[in-house]
């Protein structure tokens, strides 16, 4: 971004109150500038036939039309980086976020609280930061569910002609961008996988229980969040709780453990890899998706160095690619594919060969 140019952004909610709150938190930034606020989606929309902003903040419970509508209608029509500005505490409106997450918004944050609260300070923080981040990622095409594109991968590695292995877990990291793409793989993925599925998504707090019910209600598989000691068993998928690095452990169990005070990142993509890497070496598939940063792509290296089959998400298709691109240039990933590729390759990886039906 030029030093002079400020982001321009298009604030979306209900509430005046909200309106003002999340105006006066963005506009603090010498960087940022709100250029327009609406009350509706209907407004939103009008709002943005005449101005261009550069990302917008969406609420998703509105009256007239809903922020899931708007986001639908905005990234059909005019695409722009929308992040969801939601109430975390609100069933229905977690279950819209995640929907308005699959129909193109990139990001989802709890809404600040207001001045005074203790709170207040750290989540402006983490939304200015957010819009300064997101109002530059580029935005990308949506995949088919249900893993009907037959894509190989675009590595010159090809596909065992049998499973590698016998392959006896899945770890999956994952930030920016990641919930659609997680959705998309389990949608894909056979009912009747023979392996667990393990799977840390870097997620703002009071937001995991709504992905679960979200990925339990579109894929069909039985999804937790992970609790300590917990058994892994083939065919479900288990989340990282928040506020806890998870590993898993030879014996086929959740190992949780309370995060350094230091860390940045907790639940960690890195923890969850290096103990597949330590205690199921070659037995193991490991996905890194879309993400900031460099989270798990030393580990998903280490991973593949014990011979585990690696797969990192390509470029094109990442909302971001730190995480897997930082893997790739670590020699890291054995494959690099678009979502839609990765069902095929996980389902020969694990000598599988029937597809979910959809």
């Amino acid at each position: 971004m030029e030093a002079d140019k400020k982001i321009k952004v298009l604030v979306v909610d209900d509430s005046p109150s909200v309106l003002d709150l999340l105006t006066y938190i963005l506009n603090t930034d010498p960087q940022i500038e709100v250029i327009g606020t609406a009350l509706t989606g209907k407004r939103a929309l009008k709002f943005i036939e005449i101005n261009q902003p550069d990302l917008i903040t969406m609420d998703m419970d509105m009256p007239e039309m809903d922020g899931l509508e708007t986001t639908r209608i905005i990234m059909e029509t005019n695409p722009i980086p929308i992040i969801i500005v939601s109430a975390s505490w609100s069933p229905s409106e977690v279950g819209d976020t995640y929907r308005a997450l699959e129909a193109g918004a990139i990001s989802i944050m709890e809404k600040p609280r207001g001045i005074g609260h203790p709170d207040h300070n750290r989540m402006a923080l983490e939304l200015i930061s957010a819009v300064k981040t997101m109002s530059q990622v580029k935005l990308v095409r949506r995949w088919p569910k249900g893993g009907k594109e037959n894509k190989e991968p675009v590595t010159g590695i090809p596909l065992p002609e049998d499973k590698h292995a016998e392959i006896r877990v899945i770890a999956i990291g994952a930030s920016t961008g990641g919930p659609p793409v997680i959705n998309m793989i389990l949608a894909g993925l056979p009912p009747n996988l023979p392996v667990p599925i393990i799977i840390v998504q870097h997620i703002a707090r009071g937001f995991l229980e709504g992905f679960r019910d979200w990925l339990a209600k579109t894929t069909g598989y039985p999804i937790h969040i992970a609790a300590h000691s917990d058994k892994i068993l083939p065919g479900h998928c288990y989340l990282a709780p928040n506020g806890f690095q998870m590993g898993v452990t030879a014996a086929g169990s959740i190992e949780l453990n309370t995060c350094d005070p230091l860390s940045v990142l907790c639940p960690s993509v890195s923890c969850l890899f290096q103990s597949v890497a330590e205690n199921y070496g070659r037995n193991a598939i490991g996905v890194l998706l879309t993400g900031m940063g460099k989270d798990g792509a030393r580990e998903l290296k280490t991973m593949r160095d014990k011979g585990a089959m690696t797969i990192a998400q390509d470029e094109a298709s990442s909302v971001i690619w730190g995480m897997p691109g930082e893997a790739v240039r670590l020699n890291g990933a054995a494959y690099i594919i678009e979502p839609p590729a990765m069902v095929p390759t996980i389902v020969k990886l694990l000598g599988i060969k029937a597809l979910k039906q959809s």
